[in-house]
């Protein structure tokens, strides 16, 4: 079962960017993931290497948790940054197009006991292989789904516009799998950067369908991504009386009882205990 923690937030920053890498040692954001694929150029991709590994060796991140997402296997320089990630202590590898569970084997064989893995869903043969690649993750040490929205809408040749309606039955699908296989499910990135209404609507939407967070591409985004991933005051005190109520030993050993007039069982006694542990991690930092 992946640890319960905040991952509301998950920035995007190409890590041939010193001057990114250091700024988001400062971010509030949850997750930093160091690019080394989209966002970097053919003749950066060593240097971009050397500069994510020497990232994570060098710390400072705090609590945020530190990825890095390679090239993928099959690409020149795939196998190469697999080897530098290996024992670099990146708290997991992202796998960009992850469209069979081979693709999976193959990186873990690379990395030995180094990182989990993150996978990136973003073609329509890994929708359509999701209960599959889903299935691998306990030989592979895949600990998350991310969606990569833009390909996946390239891919299909829809336009998903505002309400992104043409990928809501794919993003179903995702939060399926990988409830599936306990695994983290984010969400893929707005392209809009200026208008903070827009950004927040898309994580509501993302929140609603069951995701943990939300990937981005700009440190205006995080905020709402934030605010909208972390439990209301409302949930708070509604997991902390359905949690306090089953304590109380008249009401041990059962599994439906009644608070504040609704019937309540224990899954979500669970899932009131999943807000609690997120809203009591955000409160520490």
């Amino acid at each position: 079962m992946t640890t319960i923690r905040p991952r509301r937030s998950a920035l995007y920053l190409p890590a041939s960017n010193a001057r990114a890498i250091e700024k988001a040692r400062t971010l509030d954001c949850d997750v930093v993931i160091l690019d080394l694929e989209d966002a970097v150029a053919p003749d950066q991709k060593a240097a971009a290497r050397d500069a994510a590994v020497a990232a994570v060796r060098g710390g400072g991140f705090g609590h945020r948790e530190l990825v890095v997402r390679a090239n993928a296997p099959d690409t020149p320089w795939g196998a190469d940054d697999l080897a530098a990630l290996a024992g670099s202590g990146a708290a997991a590898v992202l796998l960009p197009k992850v469209s069979a569970p081979a693709t999976l084997v193959e990186a873990r064989a690379a990395l030995g006991d180094g990182p989990p893995l993150w996978a990136m869903i973003e073609t329509c043969r890994a929708i359509v292989d999701l209960p599959a690649i889903a299935d691998a993750a306990g030989a592979t040490g895949l600990a998350a789904f991310v969606v990569g929205t833009n390909d996946l809408a390239k891919e299909m040749r829809c336009r998903p516009g505002a309400t992104r309606a043409p990928l809501l039955p794919v993003l179903t699908q995702v939060v399926l799998a990988a409830r599936m296989a306990g695994l983290i499910a984010l969400d893929g990135v707005c392209n809009v950067l200026d208008d903070e209404a827009v950004v927040e609507a898309e994580c509501r939407q993302g929140l609603d369908w069951g995701f943990d967070g939300k990937t981005l591409i700009h440190p205006a985004q995080i905020a709402a991504a934030n605010r909208v991933f972390t439990p209301s005051a409302a949930e708070v005190e509604w997991a902390q009386a359905i949690e306090a109520a089953f304590a109380r030993p008249g009401n041990a050993g059962r599994g439906a009882i009644r608070v504040e007039g609704k019937m309540v069982e224990l899954l979500h006694l669970e899932e009131a205990r999943r807000t609690l542990a997120i809203a009591h991690a955000v409160a520490r930092r």
